[in-house]
């Protein structure tokens, strides 16, 4: 199923490989164990995973698929455009590209290649917002945003680490 699982301080990044690209991306809990590199590309990717962990700087050159819709695409390249340590609204992107923000949600829970394309630095306007698909608060997936967000420099959301139970 996956090239590579790298374990990172966040949980565990999945990495799916096919022909010398990288094909997608996907954030696991911390209970999968690694698994070692299987292809040239996936030992790339894992490399560039763990320096990107240790560098919050380190910037990704990894041959990514061509993948999405042109709108997705024009979302992607928007987010790959918000430089570290910051961040923009749903609404913020939606305006830049001349969209609404549904619309820039929906592109970004479609995104494969997170951390390579940084829609972590995508939040709501009233708050952190949702991620990877998921807008459940004592998430895992909202948990990795926030690590994300203050590995980058971005402390606004690290108070948000709540739990209801």
């Amino acid at each position: 199923m996956f090239a590579a699982i790298v374990s990172t301080p966040f949980g565990a990044l999945g990495i799916r490989t096919g022909g010398a690209v990288v094909s997608e991306l996907v954030y696991l809990p911390a209970s999968h164990a690694e698994k070692a590199p299987v292809d040239a590309v996936a030992e790339q990717a894992a490399r560039q995973v763990r320096r990107y962990c240790d560098d919050p700087d380190f910037v990704f050159d990894l041959p990514l698929a061509q993948v999405g819709s042109a709108y997705q695409r024009k979302v992607w390249d928007a987010i790959r455009a918000i430089p570290r340590g910051e961040v923009r609204t749903y609404g913020e992107v939606a305006k830049f590209i001349g969209s609404m923000p549904r619309a820039v949600g929906q592109a970004c829970g479609a995104n494969y290649f997170p951390l390579v394309i940084p829609c972590h630095r995508v939040t709501g306007a009233q708050g952190l917002g949702g991620f990877a698909g998921s807008d459940d608060r004592n998430g895992f997936t909202l948990d990795v945003k926030r690590w994300l967000l203050a590995h980058e420099g971005h402390r606004e959301y690290a108070w948000q680490q709540t739990t209801l139970l």
